[in-house]
């Protein structure tokens, strides 16, 4: 493993070993016992051949450091495998050994190979995703009614809720749900075309292997085969993107949130977690770091995919070995931003007072529109506006509270009594639908998951 050093940082162990040089070998190894399998179904091999192939294609049967050396004269991975899995046969069951990648060519089983690989690492990514909404939403409930400043080009604006905040986040990463199983179909199908994509080797038997192949591999039968038509991994990287983007998003306003300056929502405590080899009084947002660092890293791999695209003909020179690392690289940043997610969402900190201190920092400011918003309809929008304006700033001159200037302004008093001003001053009366628009994501969460 590479990067051991940062791996446990920023990559979840279930999903690198997904990725691991062994899960590599085993996918490719795994089309080769199907491929035969299938092949012997048809009669094209002999079933006295199938289990010496079988026997054979266990990933620790071989060795990595050989077979990389190897790739670095083959141009794939493929090739010296098939070549050192021949040699295993052929020492136990050397008839077996003419069977053994019949009909296929280097790329249908490492393309294969890595279907099979992606079909473990979506499993992951909509586990940790399912539980990363149902605690969003237990959350979003529990803060519903949980007043904070809501904040437009990082400047206090109007309030919201933190139950608001954490519905946002919950909204997208449902959509990422909705989005993963959708292109599950499209993305788990098998790769078998032969050398130029027509499996002119097999003849009649063709499309009898290719189904029983796919049957074996429980991957669907594409159309035809996809060797340069990259549209399937792609469109899963860009899922992927968004979900890094999002989540990100989410890693941002946290560590916004956690300023000293702020101080409203932590990341949970544990010991040794945050701090700081100098200062010890420093709580870092680390877990938000690695959220903001998937966030930025990806986007580059996902590029990376996008220009891997145009690829020639019918196999690649360059293009297709430019996913070899990006792809599986791309899950792994993944998934480590959704197990740091899950750690932020279920353990969050929340200072209600601090949020509630914030909310005055401007001494009544951030109330101003439901003020105009009233006398709009008894004096005119222009009017109205045109007189709070001169009220907040005369606030601002003189240091003092909305609320007084505003008791003092004949032209307000004259309209709303000091009832009024105090309900239309109290953050609490000034949240519009945000409890509805928390269990509007709650429901939609809740209707994917049944």
């Amino acid at each position: 493993m590479s990067n051991q050093l940062f791996d446990a940082y920023f990559t979840a162990p279930a999903m690198r070993e997904v990725f691991s040089d062994r899960r590599r070998l085993q996918g490719m190894l795994d089309f080769e016992a199907a491929l035969a399998r299938a092949e012997a179904s048809v009669g094209l091999v002999p079933h006295s051949a199938v289990a010496a192939i079988e026997a054979a294609c266990q990933a620790e049967r071989y060795d990595v450091g050989a077979l990389a050396n190897a790739i670095a004269s083959a141009g794939n991975s493929a090739i010296p495998l098939v070549k050192a899995l021949g040699k295993v046969i052929a020492t136990g069951v050397p008839e077996a050994e003419r069977y053994v990648h019949l009909g296929a060519t280097s790329q249908d089983a490492m393309d294969s190979g890595l279907v099979l690989q992606l079909r473990a690492a979506l499993d992951l990514l909509e586990s940790d995703l399912g539980q990363l909404a149902e605690t969003l939403a237990q959350q979003a409930l529990k803060h519903a009614d949980t007043p904070m400043v809501g904040r437009t080009w990082l400047q206090h604006a109007t309030p919201v809720t933190l139950g608001m905040k954490l519905a946002g986040v919950l909204g997208a990463v449902t959509r990422h749900r909705q989005r993963l199983q959708a292109l599950r179909p499209r993305l788990l199908v098998l790769q078998f075309g032969g050398a130029s994509g027509s499996l002119a080797a097999l003849g009649s038997k063709a499309l009898p292997v290719a189904e029983a192949l796919a049957e074996q591999l429980r991957l669907a039968l594409p159309e035809q085969p996809w060797h340069t038509q990259r549209d399937r991994l792609v469109e899963f990287a860009s899922v992927l993107g968004m979900i890094a983007g999002s989540l990100g998003k989410f890693g941002r306003d946290v560590s916004l949130l956690m300023q000293t300056e702020a101080g409203e929502v932590f990341e949970p405590s544990a010991p040794g977690k945050g701090g700081s080899s100098t200062m010890p009084h420093k709580r870092n947002p680390v877990g938000a770091a690695v959220l903001i660092g998937a966030a930025t890293r990806v986007p580059g791999l996902v590029s990376t995919m996008f220009s891997a695209m145009p690829q020639e003909h019918e196999r690649s020179l360059g293009l297709w070995h430019a996913e070899w690392e990006t792809l599986p690289e791309i899950c792994c940043l993944v998934s480590g931003a959704l197990r740091q997610a899950q750690v932020i969402a279920e353990g969050m900190e929340v200072d209600a007072e601090r949020m509630r201190r914030n909310l005055d920092l401007t001494q009544g400011l951030v109330l101003a529109e439901a003020v105009s918003i009233v006398l709009a309809q008894r004096l005119g929008r222009d009017r109205a506006h045109h007189l709070l304006e001169q009220c907040c700033q005369r606030a601002v001159a003189e240091q003092r509270h909305l609320r007084a200037v505003l008791g003092d302004e004949p032209q307000v008093s004259a309209e709303l009594s000091a009832e009024e001003l105090d309900r239309l001053l109290d953050p609490a009366h000034y949240l519009g639908q945000a409890r509805v628009w928390v269990a509007r994501a709650v429901s939609e969460h809740q209707r994917f998951t049944a």
